[in-house]
């Protein structure tokens, strides 16, 4: 598992938990529950990297400073 942080929050528009990983543009996430979410954010992750190394593009060096439930 990479080493990102990820930020886990309620969302009352989408009426699910979200998952966003900040130091990866763009790579969010949801889920029914907080572990739901976290469980699509590692796919998305992993999918996110996937794409980026096929394309070239650079990848941000994991900072892995905490991983927020709210």
């Amino acid at each position: 598992m990479e080493k990102y942080e990820i930020i886990i929050y309620w969302s009352d528009e989408d009426q699910a938990f979200v998952a966003d990983v900040p130091e990866l543009p763009g790579c969010m996430a949801h889920g029914n529950t907080r572990e739901e979410a976290l469980i699509n954010i590692n796919e998305a992750i992993k999918l996110w990297l996937d794409i980026a190394r096929e394309f070239g593009d650079p990848i941000p060096e994991p900072l892995g400073r905490r991983l927020i439930f709210a």
